[in-house]
């Protein structure tokens, strides 16, 4: 089983081994990033949705990816993550071209060194708020009795004590939004992409979301990719980029 959020414990962390069976970068990455898209195009059939678009993140970054629905940001995100392959352009991470593995390497990369969080959670939901946050170590190897220890580690950190055995359905929003959170970053990934994490939640539970969020990560050294188009979730982070119309057409703010 395979999923975009999922990937084990234990795989390296940035300064490790490279990303192996990609063309190397150019010799014009931009300086210090871990992740970055140059030039990339993606179309679908006829519709272009990244127009050339270009963006790079650096090491522990926390960075908004904002502008308007259908501007082609959640778009731009897929192409980062290797979720989608850009019809031109490059996407490199950790030293080598991601653009250029095959499937399964790409996939392989979202497993071990990636974490995902999306805006309604997509929680599993046969399985209990534990087995969910333990589900990407299960999946990576892991024995299932450590698996569920290091998750319930995230319980007392995110404020969800005593809802490790609930499942989704009995959950409230923020709630079932904290264990997809825990999810995302159980594994300790090196970049976490989060498209829209707070969209479906109100003003408080967002806010309280983005404050795990962004702690979390900062501890962790985790770059965050975060796609939104709400400038009260764009300010907990570091720098915002603006995509309009399939390009990234301003940069606000240096580092905050």
């Amino acid at each position: 089983m395979d999923g975009p959020h999922s990937g084990p414990a234990g795989h390296a962390r940035p300064g490790g081994a490279p990303v192996t069976a990609g063309a190397p970068l150019a010799a014009a990455a931009t300086p210090g990033a871990i992740i970055e898209a140059r030039d990339v195009v993606r179309s679908f059939g006829q519709t272009p949705a990244l127009r050339g678009a270009s963006v790079a993140a650096g090491q522990g970054e926390i960075l908004a990816v904002m502008g308007p629905s259908g501007s082609g940001k959640s778009t731009l995100l897929h192409c980062l993550a290797g979720i989608l392959a850009p019809d031109q352009g490059e996407v490199c991470f950790g030293g080598a071209r991601l653009d250029t593995l095959s499937e399964d390497r790409r996939s392989q990369l979202r497993r071990d060194r990636f974490g995902f969080v999306f805006q309604f959670g997509q929680l599993v939901p046969e399985l209990t708020a534990e087995e969910n946050v333990a589900l990407p170590l299960l999946l990576g190897g892991t024995r299932r009795a450590p698996a569920l220890a290091q998750a319930r580690t995230w319980f007392a950190r995110l404020g969800l004590d005593g809802l490790e055995r609930r499942r989704s359905g009995e959950l409230s929003g923020g709630q079932a939004q904290r264990v997809a959170l825990a999810r995302g970053l159980v594994t300790g990934p090196e970049v976490l992409f989060a498209d829209e994490p707070t969209g479906s939640l109100d003003s408080v539970a967002g806010e309280l979301v983005m404050n795990l969020l962004t702690t979390a990560a900062r501890e962790q050294g985790t770059t965050v990719i975060l796609v939104t188009h709400e400038a009260r979730v764009a300010a907990y982070t570091d720098r915002e980029v603006i995509v309009r119309d399939g390009t990234v057409s301003s940069l606000t703010g240096a580092t905050r």
